[in-house]
């Protein structure tokens, strides 16, 4: 047979070698998962879903840091009605007359619409923070309004305003000596009758009240739980509205 004779052989035979090929190919792909599905699984231990450390949380626009009190101190200063547990990513929403927060760092913290706001009424702020602090002692105040970039801070001891700054389109509080923390976050202060140069100072100040915060307590957005700690405190009505 000649080597002309052969190439139509040659096609004539690819096809099957082709066929022969693939069936190779099927049977080989059918060994390895019968293989793969006999094998033993390795069970990988499910996550702890419920565990509550989240990589950030909704800062409330007010809220009150007390130390060395309990929960229920602060429960029965505020005259809480209807008492329920409340985890603290639904208590830092601020939908309720008060979320009473589990100790955090020695702190508790306070967050709800019963809080008074220098926006609203600063006399009342006063009477409210110093009527609480002779009660629980050392109380902080954080205000800062998403809106209106109106903004506050204070802290008293035993009833006693020791710093206090306030400003509601212009200075509505300003009582005691500036503290260090206030001068390391650079905030603007402005004196009695004093308005804004620019708008934009007052937005900075709003923009660094979490920073005072975490420097004269902490700041409620950047707490951290997890499984073993637990993240459940106290909401409810409040008496004061």
């Amino acid at each position: 047979m000649s080597q002309t004779d052969l190439i139509p052989l040659l096609f004539l035979a690819l096809p099957g070698i082709a066929l022969g090929f693939g069936f190779m190919m099927l049977g080989w792909m059918l060994a390895m998962h019968r293989r793969n599905r006999l094998a033993p699984k390795t069970v990988v231990p499910a996550q702890n879903f419920f565990s509550f450390s989240p990589a950030t949380v909704a800062r409330p626009g007010c809220w009150l840091a007390i130390r060395a009190a309990s929960p229920e101190a602060v429960r029965s200063a505020l005259g809480l009605n209807r008492p329920q547990p409340c985890s603290w990513a639904e208590g830092l929403r601020g939908g309720h007359g008060f979320f009473i927060s589990p100790r955090v760092n020695g702190w508790i913290i306070v967050t709800g619409l019963g809080l008074p706001t220098p926006t609203d009424d600063v006399d009342a702020t006063f009477l409210f923070l110093t009527a609480l602090s002779r009660t629980l002692g050392h109380v902080q105040y954080f205000y800062a309004s998403r809106l209106l970039h109106h903004h506050a801070w204070a802290r008293l001891d035993d009833g006693c305003v020791t710093r206090a700054y306030a400003w509601a389109g212009e200075t509505v509080w300003n009582q005691g000596r500036e503290t260090l923390p206030e001068i390391e976050v650079d905030v603007r202060l402005f004196a009695y009758g004093e308005s804004a140069a620019t708008i934009l100072d007052a937005e900075m100040n709003y923009e660094k009240v979490p920073r005072l915060a975490a420097r004269w307590s902490l700041d409620p957005a950047k707490v951290k739980f997890n499984s073993l700690r637990p993240a459940i405190g106290i909401a409810g009505e409040s008496a004061f509205r």
